[in-house]
Formats: C-alpha cells, sequence, structure tokens
C-alpha cells in the first residue's frame, strides 16, 4: 500500500469534479508505475458504467494487452460499488486500497463483501479508510453545493 498512489486517484477526482462528474478517482499500479487512471465520467459520457474504476480496467488493459490483471493493484478514493467490483473481481486484480468508504452502496464491507465471497472465481485483499476524510470530504462539498445551488 502507497498513500502516494491514493494521492494520485484524489487528483484524478478532482479533475473529474471540475467537470461536474461526482468527485471519484482510480488509478491502477503495476510494479509500483501506475499504468492507468481515470475519474468517474458517467455524466460527460452519458453512461451508467462510466465509473472511475471500470475506465481505469479498460485503460489498463490495453496497456498490458490482456484482461488478467493479476499483477496490478487498483487505488480508488470511494469504496467500489457491486458493479465496479464484479469488474474488480473478473479481472483478477491483485488488491484494492480505497479511501472512503460507502455506507449505501459499497462493495468491499460496508454493505456486500465480494471480495471475500468463496462463491466467486477469485477473491483478493481490501484496505479501506486511506485518506479517508479527504476523500470523504471531496464528496460531502461536492452534494453539499449542489443541494446549494438547486435552492
Amino acid at each position: 500500500m502507497n498513500v502516494e498512489f491514493m494521492q494520485e486517484a484524489i487528483k484524478e477526482a478532482k479533475i473529474a469534479e471540475s467537470f461536474d462528474e461526482v468527485p471519484i478517482g482510480a488509478v491502477i499500479v503495476k510494479n509500483g508505475q501506475i499504468i492507468a487512471r481515470s475519474g468517474n465520467r458517467k455524466e460527460r459520457d452519458n453512461c451508467a458504467v462510466s465509473h472511475a474504476e471500470i475506465l481505469a480496467i479498460q485503460k489498463a488493459c490495453k496497456v498490458c494487452d490482456n484482461w488478467y490483471l493479476d499483477e496490478c493493484e487498483l487505488y480508488v478514493t470511494l469504496e467500489p460499488c457491486i458493479m465496479c467490483a464484479g469488474a474488480i473481481i473478473n479481472s483478477r486484480l491483485k488488491a484494492v486500497y480505497f479511501g472512503a468508504y460507502d455506507l449505501k452502496s459499497g462493495a468491499f464491507g460496508s454493505v456486500y463483501d465480494v471480495a471475500t465471497d468463496k462463491k466467486l472465481n477469485h477473491t483478493l485483499p481490501v484496505v479501506g479508510g486511506i485518506l479517508k476524510e479527504e476523500c470523504g470530504s471531496l464528496l460531502t462539498e461536492f452534494f453539499k453545493n449542489k443541494r446549494k445551488n438547486k435552492v
């Protein structure tokens, strides 16, 4: 686990926010180097599956020329949802590190725990709470401003 990689994911979240996207960012690391990065693009792409994690996985697959990412680790600012957890399991990522917990739809411990489900064909270590205050405040401030601007 490397806090600097989470800081890079936070940078991606801030870029997403600059486009009025929910500020979630992700980076994928292989052998100590970032090979893919993305922020949320749901609004810009007008696509429900354009989550930061999904987009970063797609980029990493292209870089590795393989869908099998067993030598890669994901750093993401918010606990992945169940859709992203499925993509993480299916891409065989080595480990996941996330910032803020998602108590409404988190799939790596908060609501579900996909990472340790022995019924699935892949399990992986997950560490949550990395820079959780900074990651969480990005989301809190974003939605607070959204509500304030609606009035």
